[in-house]
């Protein structure tokens, strides 16, 4: 029942705001709201609050919300097919749910004549409608962030000004979303491997903005029009997150459980070699994952509408035809010509540490020990075909 009261609220408050004019003290400000603890929290989120205490009003538009209601939810998300809607809530209960989570929210009220605030007003307005609702989402150019850029500056007829803060530094889309990770976690090393060498350019200025923080810092300086206004009247922080002591467990990082992996890879090929044996577990067990790998970035590159994943040089190590090559390594005696494979792989890793020297893509640094160990174990097979 509360649930039911609360929709009727807010789509009362919107058809209310759609019948009558802001009143002259109606505020229009922009959220900032900062990091949180989980993985699609990281990055903050941004937001819009209109405020008109004589209306009776109090929302808050944003641009972050799942569309759950999507048929094949999980295979569009995957895809890079699914739409994102535009959310409302009261500002009571959007505040509440972030300071519970204990995340900063900061507030810059945006320096709007009457009529620029009426006309972003509507225009929130009108993107609420379940007609408009929907975006088709895209982490870098088109998301919660670059959503209140873009709509911010069409009600300025497009004469906003964004400056350069003083502390902006030039990144690449790579480094901007890593700054705000920890470089040894999981999520650190998911992104590293989905993602391509095209996050790995240079960002301009403008588009450092797809991360809510740098809304926060570019809208600071920016300036309107040709008299180049202010564009931010007053900031003010709503709600500091209180300081909470992080434990970082090395022992289940990345780093941690690879090196352990590499290690035994090395154990076992150095045993092998003194033994003059081959672990036929162990090459299957490289060999399939390394190839399975290579299927799901190819997927990832070909088969979804992510621009992000394209040219994925960690097919360098994760190679598909890995798989193929299987029927080989269940043999007791493999073919000699798999030795030339085996070079072929080699000559792989290596170009691989290439492109990373190059700065043409930067890979997880969790898989330094097992592509080392990977390398060996690749060099210990060469050796072995070349006895038989």
């Amino acid at each position: 029942m509360q649930r039911v009261l609360l929709l009727f609220f807010l789509l009362f408050s919107i058809f209310v705001g759609a019948q009558q004019q802001l009143s002259d003290g109606a505020d229009v400000s922009v959220l900032t709201i900062g990091p949180g603890t989980s993985l699609n929290d990281a990055f903050g989120h941004s937001a819009f609050r209109i405020k008109d205490a004589e209306k009776g009003f109090d929302l808050v538009f944003n641009y972050g919300v799942y569309d759950f209601e999507a048929p094949n939810f999980i295979l569009k998300f995957a895809q890079g097919k699914l739409n994102y809607l535009i959310g409302l809530n009261r500002f009571d209960d959007f505040y509440n749910v972030y300071t519970e989570q204990n995340r900063t929210i900061k507030q810059q009220t945006l320096n709007l004549s009457k009529a620029e605030k009426q006309k972003l007003f509507d225009a929130l307005i009108e993107n609420y409608k379940p007609e408009n609702r929907r975006y088709l989402y895209d982490f870098f150019f088109d998301n919660c962030a670059t959503k209140i850029k873009d709509v911010v500056n069409i009600t300025c007829n497009n004469t906003i000004q964004f400056n350069i803060p003083e502390d902006y530094e030039e990144a690449t889309f790579r480094t901007l979303i890593q700054d705000n990770l920890n470089k040894n976690s999981w999520g650190s090393l998911g992104i590293d491997l989905a993602l391509g060498a095209v996050i790995d350019q240079t960002a301009t200025p403008e588009q450092h903005m797809f991360l809510p923080k740098n809304i926060h810092s570019f809208f600071k300086n920016a300036t309107k029009g040709t008299e180049k206004t202010p564009l931010i009247k007053s900031s003010s922080t709503l709600y500091a997150a209180k300081p909470v002591p992080t434990s970082s467990n090395f022992i289940t990082s990345p780093l941690f459980i690879f090196s352990l992996i590499g290690i035994l890879i090395i154990c076992i090929t150095y045993k092998d070699y003194k033994q003059q044996k081959r672990t036929k577990t162990l090459d299957i067990a490289i060999f399939t994952i390394t190839g399975l790998a290579g299927v799901v970035i190819l997927l990832l590159w070909f088969a979804t509408d992510h621009e992000a994943t394209h040219n994925n040089y960690n097919l360098l190590w994760a190679n598909p035809l890995n798989l193929i090559i299987l029927f080989q390594i269940f043999k007791t005696k493999m073919s000699k010509w798999l030795n030339k494979y085996l070079k072929f792989l080699v000559i792989l890793l290596c170009l691989m540490v290439f492109h990373w020297i190059t700065g043409v893509q930067v890979f997880a640094i969790g898989l330094i020990p097992l592509l080392i160990a990977v390398f060996v174990r690749y060099l210990f097979l060469i050796y072995h075909l070349r006895k038989l």
